[in-house]
């Protein structure tokens, strides 16, 4: 990369970690972000002492000399620098495509999904560390990957979280392990069709040759049909089925399988974190670590003392006998369905933000009389209200803000209930992120506790 001219397109956790890297690597790197200097002051904080340039706020940015772009995987390929930058036959990638030219020879376990992908790639990162491997977590988690790699050594695990957002602009990209937990519809608004969004998944896994190995759920029917595409040694989960190799559960314990000799790592009921779609995160995870050659009771011990990850079906607190959790992470219908299952009913639900252009009926139907109460807040609360009237559904209150959503929340439930955040929507509408969202949702209900508590 030395002397080599890069433009960083969009200053998030992915643009700080690659500017840094490049800098080091003695590229020349500019920065161009649609965002003002005031909004971007805690990124720009964090290169203040470096020599590059900056575009903010503006699309009007030169790109002559300019080598190749590195862009923010949430920025689309129809954003007019993108456009100019493929006339000008100059190559746009993102942070995970970069990582892997510079550093191939790295061990990276890509972890994509619908749903589950943090939980899962956490606890992968659990199970190495566990097992004494300097492991770096990154990617889409919120950590970017580039600088950990710049500072890995040879001998590091990465385990890598791949939107399909990053997953789309890759092209030589190859992981020594990658999973697909799940498919389901997801981002149709940014990939423009569901068939978009799966082959942008698939990429995952399309340069894996018979060195490599592809992790997938048996039990998910999208996946179950793409046998044929996987090019890599494939590797099975399933939560549902008994298979004849691969990771599945007999008799309430987890078994792993190479075909000839069953081999049980754990009972289920050892597991922490809530919910069938849990499980199949742990599975999924287990296979990774099975594959690595990882010791099946270091396995054991990291799963049993994992608690699950912050925003994802999260126990708040108890006021009154309520339950309140906080699935914020819950962005999409299917992930709330989820967490709908996992939580004991009759449940208060909290939903609603901006809308994925992602029908909510699947959503409604999958209520089967354990949500009793719907408090809706965001762009998408009208869309919302219509699909719960559409099916009888009509005990619904609107809100303003989150604040508003758990006071009404408290104020129809009684002791037993849960209420859950769990809003089938991105945060955008409303909040940078659904990080934010889940902490302003907790804010609100500790706000409650205070004032039950006098």
């Amino acid at each position: 990369m030395d002397k080599m001219n890069v433009l960083i397109l969009g200053l998030g956790i992915s643009g700080v970690s690659t500017a840094k890297a490049l800098m080091k690597l003695g590229a020349k790197v500019c920065i161009a972000d649609l965002k003002t200097e005031e909004e971007l002051k805690d990124y720009i904080d964090q290169i203040a002492d470096m020599n590059l340039n900056m575009f903010l706020g503006t699309n009007d940015v030169p790109l002559d000399g300019i080598d190749l772009i590195v862009k923010s995987p949430g920025i689309p390929l129809n954003n007019s620098i993108i456009k100019n930058a493929q006339e000008k036959g100059i190559e746009v990638i993102t942070d995970l495509e970069l990582a892997y030219r510079i550093f191939p020879n790295r061990s990276y376990i890509a972890i994509t999904g619908t749903n589950g992908k943090t939980t899962t790639t956490t606890l992968t990162g659990q199970l190495f560390k566990e097992a004494g491997f300097t492991t770096h977590v990154s990617g889409n988690i919120g950590v970017g990957i580039m600088w950990d790699v710049v500072n890995s050594n040879e001998e590091d695990i990465f385990v890598v979280e791949t939107s399909s957002f990053q997953l789309e602009n890759t092209k030589e990209f190859k992981p020594k392990v990658s999973v697909i937990i799940n498919i389901t519809p997801d981002h149709l608004d940014w990939h423009g069709s569901y068939e978009n969004y799966i082959e942008a998944k698939k990429k995952i896994f399309k340069n894996q040759t018979k060195n490599e190995y592809t992790v997938l759920n048996y039990d998910d029917l999208v996946l179950r049909k793409l046998e044929n595409e996987v090019n890599s040694n494939l590797v099975w989960f399933s939560v549902d089925n008994i298979l004849s190799k691969g990771v599945y559960i007999e008799d309430g314990n987890i078994i792993v399988n190479d075909g000839i000799n069953p081999r049980k790592v754990m009972p289920v009921d050892e597991i922490q974190i809530l919910g069938k779609h849990n499980l199949e995160n742990v599975l999924a995870s287990i296979c990774v670590g099975w594959i690595m050659g990882l010791d099946l009771e270091v396995m054991r011990k990291a799963v049993k003392d994992f608690k699950g990850v912050e925003h994802r079906i999260e126990y708040v607190t108890t006021i009154d006998g309520v339950k309140f959790y906080n699935d914020s992470k819950g962005t999409n219908p299917d992930a709330s369905i989820k967490a709908i299952n996992a939580v004991n009913p009759p449940i208060i639900l909290i939903a609603g933000g901006k809308d994925k252009g992602i029908p909510f009926d699947e959503w409604v139907q999958s209520f089967n009389g354990r949500v009793k109460y719907v408090i809706l807040l965001g762009q998408a609360k009208e869309k919302i209200k219509d699909a719960l009237l559409k099916y009888e559904f009509n005990h619904i209150h609107t809100v303003n803000n989150m604040r508003e959503a758990v006071y009404k929340s408290f104020e129809v439930a009684k002791s037993g209930d849960s209420v859950l955040l769990s809003p089938a929507c991105t945060s955008w509408d409303m909040y940078r992120s659904y990080e934010e969202r889940g902490k302003d949702f907790k804010e609100a209900v500790f706000h409650l506790e205070e004032e039950k508590n006098g």
